[in-house]
Parts: C-alpha cells; structure tokens; sequence
C-alpha cells in the first residue's frame, strides 16, 4: 500500500478479551485499517516477562486471534502473526541490547513502578528489557506510527532513541530506521467494574464473549456514587462508573441521564439496567462474528499462517539492511 505510513501494534496474549481491550484498542486498530499500512503482533515472548508458565499460550494466543477477527481487524490488509514465529525479532532485540544502558531502562517509569512491588533483585533481564524487545518488534517492521495508552510512551521513546543510535553508528548517511510516533487513543481507558484498571486477574472485567445474561449479571455489580444510596438522593455522575459506561455506549441520552441523576430522578438501579442493555446491544454483532470464527478454525489458523509468511518476508528484509548497515553480511 504506497503513500501509506506502516503501523506496528499488538499484545500480550492472555486469552478471551474484555470491554477495555476493545475501547482502548481494538476499535482504534479497526479504524486505522484505512489510514495505515497495519501489522497486528501476538507478543507471546513478552508474555514470558510476567509468567513463565507457557502451557496455554497457543489457546490464549488463539482466542484473542479470534476477538481481533470479531472486532473487525482484515486479515487481508492488516496481517496477524505471532512474535516467537518470527526469529528475527530476537536477533534484532540483541543487537539492540548493545545499544542502550541498563540505567537507561531502570528510569522506565512503567518498570520504577513495577519494583515497587517486585524487589530489583527479582527483576529478570526480560523484564528489564521489556522496551528493548518492543523496540525490535516495531523496527523490524520499520513501524512509523504506534497506537499506544500514554502509559506506553516512554517505551516508545526508547524505541525512538535505539532508532537514532542505531542510524548514527551503523547508517548515517542512509538510516535503516525510522524514529516511530506514539498515537495516544482518544477513549484509551475504561474503568472495571469496581472502578479500578480493568483485569481479568482481578476479575472487574466484562468479556467480549459474554453472554447478554452474563453481562447483565456482571452489570448488577459495577460501582456507584456512594453518596447517592437510594432513588431520590442526589448524585454525582461525573464520579460514577456507571455513567462512564453511558458515555461511551449510550451516548445520544447522556445529557438527560446526567440531569436525571444530579436531581435524584434517576436510581442506580434503573440507570444500570438502561446501560446494561446498551452494552449488550453493542456486543451483538461482534458476538456473532466471534460464532463464526469459533465454528470455523482452520479459517483462523489459515489466517495466521498466512500472516506469518507476510511477516517473516518482512523481518527478513530488515535483517538484510541491518547486516549489511553492520558490515556483518
């Protein structure tokens, strides 16, 4: 696709997704399918940097394959492939470690906060270099654009910092690299149920999978206004989970539903039985891709084989710059 800027996106695979993977990014992913030239990654080897177990990384990697299918990613013109399929992403990870300081990546606010609650000492050299291995995976693609949470833009920082290292040592006057721009989500968060960072390992979490019966359940549960305990009290949507669902699901009555609560017109109660069905509503269509893709898995592993191909033809060409760049052909 010439003229268009190539994007390099992915994640972790931890199975079935939920609410927030969606609005924080797949829709993005979706939208930027006609804007950008895209490569969606399955980081699997970053999954080893939190949890050694790897027993169920294929299914889980599987699973959120088929939720990016739902959701709407184009095999077609957005390939999907898994990282631990594409070696070059570890050859380039290495020589990339030669490029920055173990000083450099312990200033990394995202580990700082990490070994708050991890001694440094129980830090592992992946773990550490977590934003050295990001940076292979967006280089290797000569990704220009990355669609991060600000959370992720000192990562991105480093990437762009290796880029010119890289570039000044080995290819002044032709750089091999791009220095890529983080591309901040507008809806990049929402909230779990009980108002905290939505996780599954906490289990505040509606799937994307779930049933209708399931996330009304689910619903039943989310976190209000403490103050506003029965129908008729006052409340203060501007802190209420419950009305930040609204916003992004129901949008056209929020105006209505925001005075209505502010007056005590509106209870809790009936406020989340009128998101629930909202939320249900727009989970429909994707449910039933995700039927589909479910019924039909040689689709999905003919799909991700032939991204991987698209992959591997790519980081293969990179490395041939980089060897050449590093005099190592």
């Amino acid at each position: 696709m010439p003229g268009k800027k190539r994007i390099l996106s992915g994640m972790r695979p931890t199975g079935k997704l939920h609410l927030g993977h969606l609005v924080g990014a797949l829709e993005n992913w979706v939208n930027l399918q006609s804007e950008y030239e895209n490569y969606h990654l399955i980081a699997d080897y970053h999954a080893l940097t939190t949890n050694l177990d790897s027993s169920n990384i294929y299914a889980n990697s599987f699973d959120m394959l088929i939720d990016w299918l739902a959701a709407g990613i184009d095999p077609k013109s957005s390939p999907m492939f898994r990282q631990s399929q594409v070696k070059e992403h570890a050859e380039l990870q290495l020589i990339f470690s030669m490029l920055v300081t173990t000083a450099r990546l312990e200033r990394n606010p995202t580990l700082k906060e990490q070994v708050r609650d991890l001694e440094m000492e129980n830090i592992s050299i992946g773990h550490l270099g977590y934003p050295v291995l990001q940076a292979a995976d967006i280089l290797l693609y000569k990704g220009e654009v990355v669609p991060v949470g600000e959370d992720q833009l000192p990562h991105i920082e480093i990437t762009r910092e290796i880029a010119r290292k890289f570039n000044a040592q080995y290819s002044p006057s032709q750089p091999v690299f791009p220095e890529p721009e983080g591309k901040i989500t507008r809806f990049a968060r929402l909230p779990g149920l009980d108002g905290k960072r939505m996780s599954k390992s906490i289990g505040n979490t509606i799937l994307l999978s779930d049933s209708p019966d399931v996330v009304q359940k689910k619903m039943r549960t989310a976190v209000t206004d403490p103050q506003k305990v029965r129908k008729g009290d006052p409340g203060r949507p501007e802190i209420c989970l419950v009305y930040t669902y609204h916003q992004k699901f129901n949008p056209d009555e929020t105006q209505a539903i925001e005075q209505d609560c502010r007056s005590g017109k509106l209870g809790c109660v009936d406020c989340k039985m009128k998101v629930m069905q909202k939320v249900c509503d727009y989970l429909s269509p994707f449910r039933d891709r995700r039927q589909y893709y479910e019924s039909h898995s040689e689709e999905v592993k003919d799909i991700l084989r032939d991204g991987e191909i698209r992959a591997k033809e790519i980081a293969h060409n990179t490395m041939t710059e980089v060897h050449e760049a590093m005099k190592l052909g």
